[in-house]
């Protein structure tokens, strides 16, 4: 199913940076771009921030969702051409972040993929679980999206804050929409060839308390067909990792690409000055 959406859209959490690396964050399944809350101030002093939102009632095709977010990856590029580009999905935004990746290498100059749904279908509980979405009543629906917390993420280790934000954002979208998306998520498949030909570095985040996907078998799998990729095991961290009190984002990158990131940065101030 594709439905065409105009509203599908960056956000700009941060003020715009245009001197640093530009950091494209693809969200989980909610698709509200709001759920990097706790990531922000320390990734703002490395990168400039786009956050992608993709409308509640959004039932655009895997096809449709890349080609509408590499349109707006590229008007950022001809805003301010030839910044290095960091390409990050957490989970549904993962398959996302994955496939844009592997169709167009050269949008961007490093991939990030945080608990990737790219495993969805390979999990039996959750993949047949996910059918029985369509058959609940309304009411049973919204419940069930509250009954699903403790597995979306380390609750204990997730502000209160955080977790209404989290929950929140799993309400805004409707059962519709979830139907959907979740059939997206079934019917994801990767090509080995292609993720073997793969040319750019990529960081794969894996949480090994992930109640929801196999998250460290997948990082495990896509570390041996991605030539470029190295993994970091989060060890104490649920699903939605990103949200945790304990997790950072930025000093996980800067432990893996610290040099070069800093390379990078120097190289955009210094094309920037000589304008």
């Amino acid at each position: 199913m594709q439905v065409e959406s105009s509203k599908i859209s960056f956000l700009r959490p941060t003020a715009s940076q245009p001197k640093l690396p530009l950091f494209i964050f693809l969200p989980a399944m909610d698709g509200t771009g709001k759920l990097l809350r706790s990531q922000l101030s320390r990734l703002s002093t490395a990168f400039d921030i786009r956050c992608l939102s993709i409308p509640q009632n959004d039932l655009s095709s895997w096809d449709w969702l890349s080609e509408k977010t590499i349109d707006l990856i590229k008007i950022e590029q001809e805003a301010v051409p030839k910044r290095p580009v960091y390409l990050c999905g957490e989970s549904f935004g993962g398959c996302l972040a994955l496939k844009i990746a592997l169709t167009f290498p050269d949008l961007l100059d490093k991939l990030i993929l945080v608990n990737s749904a790219t495993s969805f279908s390979q999990e039996p509980i959750v993949k047949y679980g996910s059918y029985l979405t369509q058959y609940l009543p309304s009411y049973l629906y919204q419940l069930s999206v509250t009954a699903t917390l403790p597995f979306l993420g380390a609750l204990g280790r997730i502000q209160r804050k955080e977790r209404q934000a989290l929950l929140e954002a799993m309400q805004s979208v409707s059962q519709q929409t979830s139907i959907w998306r979740f059939e997206l998520m079934r019917s994801f498949k990767i090509d080995k060839n292609q993720l073997k030909n793969f040319p750019k570095s990529t960081l794969i985040i894996a949480s090994a308390v992930d109640r929801l996907l196999p998250s460290v078998s997948e990082a495990k799998f896509l570390v041996q067909h991605l030539p470029e990729a190295q993994m970091v095991v989060l060890p104490n961290s649920g699903h939605a990792c990103l949200l945790e009190a304990d997790v950072d984002l930025y000093e996980i990158i800067r432990g893996q690409w610290g040099n070069n990131l800093v390379e990078l940065r120097t190289n955009r101030v210094s094309t920037t000055l000589s304008i």
